[in-house]
Parts: C-alpha cells; sequence; structure tokens
C-alpha cells in the first residue's frame, strides 16, 4: 500500500490552473489538506466557481495570462487548464492547438520568469492512440487519434523540452477514464460523454437508456474494456508528483521505510525518497490496474442506484479498441503512489452520490 500524502515538511505556494473544473477542483482540495497554499486560475469557461474548495484563492482568468499573477513566491504550478473533448477537438482542432499548446507555452514564459521550476500537468493516455499491447506502459508508441490527444503530446514535448534547457523538474501524469467524487466536487461536464455519469443519469430519469457501442469485441462479456481511475486518487498521484519535484517526498513504499533495527531495507538506501531533478521531465502513466467492461459499470450501476438501467446495442464506434488499460508501475517505483479505492461498486457509488446531490441543490 502506498504511503498516504502527509504534511510537507516546506508549505509550498501552489498554482493551479483550471482548478475549478473536475480533476483540478479535487486536486486542490487534497493540496489545502496537505497543508499547501493554494491559488486557482480559472477562465470558468468549463470549470464551477463553487468547485473551487474553501481556503484557495480564486482567480478569474486564462491560463494565457498566467504572467499577470506568477511571481517569485510561488514554489509550483499544477496544470489542468485545457479543452477536453474529442469531438470537438475533431471539429475544431485550432480551438485545441491554440489553447492547450499555445496556453501552456505562454504558461512556460510565465513560470520561467518568475522563477517558478516545479510542474506537474496533468496529461492524458489518449497520446498513445491504438496502443497494441496492454497494459500500457510509457515505452508504448504515442500516435494519438485526435487533436485533443495530440495537443496533449505536443505540451508534454514542450515541458520535456523545457525542463532539458531550463531546470524545469518536471511530471507529467498520464490516464485514461476518471471516476467517482470527492466531496463537493464531482463529474459535471456539459456536454457528457463518460460513461459513468451518463450511466447515472439515466438512473437519474435524465436520459432514457444507455447506448452499448458494439458487444462482440474479444474481450469476456464483449463489450470494451476500459481503466477507471478514483478521482481521489487521481489527485494524489499529483501530490505525490508536487513532492517529488520539490524534493519533499515520504519514501517510495513501505518497504523503503527503515527496517525495524534502523537498518536499511535489503537494496534499499535509507532515504529512498521519489526525486524528480530539476531538468528531468517523468512520464507516468496511472491506472487501477484492472480495466473494466462496458457492461460491468452498467450492471455495477444498476446494483448501486436500484435502477434498472435500461441499454441498447448500437453500432460499433469507430476506432474503439477492444481492451485500454494503463500499467501505473513507473508511478509506483518513482513516486511510491499505487491506487487504494479501485472497487467499481465504490468507484460509482461516490459518483452516485454527488450526482444525487448535486440534483437535490439544483432543485432547492
Amino acid at each position: 500500500m502506498s504511503v498516504p500524502p502527509q504534511k510537507p515538511t516546506t508549505r509550498a505556494k501552489c498554482l493551479v490552473t483550471g482548478g475549478a473544473g473536475y480533476v483540478g477542483s479535487v486536486v486542490a482540495a487534497h493540496l489545502l489538506e496537505a497543508g499547501h497554499d493554494v491559488t486557482v486560475l480559472d477562465d470558468l469557461s468549463t470549470g464551477h466557481r463553487e468547485g473551487v474548495p474553501a481556503g484557495a484563492r480564486f482567480l478569474e482568468g486564462r491560463v494565457q495570462d498566467a504572467a499577470r499573477y506568477l511571481d517569485s513566491s510561488y514554489d509550483a504550478v499544477l496544470h489542468f487548464a485545457a479543452f477536453s473533448q474529442v469531438g470537438e477537438s475533431v471539429a475544431d482542432p485550432a480551438k485545441y492547438w491554440r489553447n492547450n499548446v499555445g496556453g501552456t507555452m505562454d504558461l512556460l514564459d510565465a513560470m520561467r520568469g518568475a522563477g517558478v521550476r516545479a510542474l506537474v500537468f496533468s496529461s492524458t493516455a489518449a497520446t498513445y492512440g491504438e496502443p497494441a499491447v496492454t497494459p500500457i506502459t510509457e515505452a508504448a508508441a504515442t500516435a494519438p487519434t485526435s487533436p485533443y490527444g495530440a495537443s496533449k503530446l505536443a505540451v508534454d514535448h514542450l515541458i520535456g523540452g523545457e525542463a532539458a534547457a531550463h531546470g524545469l523538474a518536471a511530471v507529467s501524469l498520464r490516464y485514461f477514464n476518471v471516476a467517482g467524487a470527492y466531496g463537493d466536487c464531482g463529474e459535471r461536464h456539459d456536454p457528457e460523454s463518460h460513461l459513468i455519469p451518463l450511466v447515472l443519469q439515466v438512473a437519474q430519469g435524465r436520459r432514457e437508456t444507455i447506448s452499448v457501442y458494439g458487444d462482440d469485441y474479444p474481450t469476456p462479456d464483449g463489450t470494451c474494456v476500459r481503466d477507471y481511475i478514483h478521482v481521489a486518487d487521481l489527485a494524489e498521484a499529483h501530490l505525490r508528483a508536487l513532492e517529488a519535484t520539490l524534493g519533499t517526498a515520504p519514501a517510495a513504499s513501505e518497504a523503503a521505510r527503515p527496517a525495524p533495527d534502523g537498518a536499511a531495507p535489503e537494496g534499499e538506501a535509507l532515504d529512498a525518497r521519489p526525486h524528480v531533478r530539476p531538468g528531468e521531465h517523468l512520464i507516468c502513466n496511472l491506472g487501477n490496474g484492472n480495466g473494466f467492461s462496458v457492461r460491468e459499470v452498467i450492471d455495477t450501476a444498476r446494483k448501486v442506484t436500484g435502477h434498472p438501467i435500461p441499454e441498447i446495442l448500437a453500432e460499433r464506434r469507430p476506432g474503439d479498441p477492444a481492451v485500454l488499460v494503463a500499467s501505473a508501475r513507473t508511478a509506483a517505483d518513482r513516486l511510491g503512489w499505487r491506487p487504494t479505492r479501485a472497487d467499481l461498486a465504490g468507484i460509482i457509488a461516490d459518483a452516485w452520490e454527488f450526482a444525487r446531490r448535486t440534483a437535490r441543490t439544483k432543485e432547492s
């Protein structure tokens, strides 16, 4: 089991771009709980003001204008500000290049100007496209199939160049399907495209059926298998990455702690702490290590919600691989991170509670 995030030895002042969005808001909450000083920068084009956790300063603005806000008092940036709809990126690729890539270029310029030399980037496993082998490791070929995935891959290249040329310590985290909720933070995309919230919309009576795109894949039940990661596990990975870039991380694993007699475990240094050096850009895949099929998700949601959740069979979608599961071995080895909320029923139950609470709030 991974070591839970601890109070930092040094309280870091962090800028969280896109911190009013789903993942960014949960990470901001975890940063505050860990004792860090948090400022959220978000233009609210897709984020929600009420998603910014209490205790964080909020700046309404674009990532392109980060130079207005960053100064030498900041220790690190956690970067979530990006458009993320695959279909929209195909219809309007320039929007994605301009915002995701151009915005990050402006952010890196601002960080360099302010002397902020630690960055955690929320990337995506869409950079891999349709991999030939699963679980997917960081050594897999990158061949994104959409401008969204291509824009995120371009940002990874930008960050790698910035690290090599200017001494940035950076971590990119690549993952597939984030789900679940944490406190008052959960999924509320518009339009919604993710399976679990769409299934829960059926349970809420907001849509009549859920579509299953193909049931003849080479998987146990014929439907596509995907890797789901709880948003709180994902947030903890971002904190581990931050600690590694700042050099304040706890030991990478229980095994890295001193043995009871005070001796270091065999093969481990006494102070085996995750560390990303200035000039290094570490890329880590994140996942729960096991995939769940579309039908498993629907069946589990039926049990959690008590709703029949009618489904209809639809044609396969072009380009949908049968199985997409990420290997998180590098994150375990380099950051000491492992998921602790991998149970599908628990992930869906958290998402269901958030969906019901949000519906009650709208009705009141």
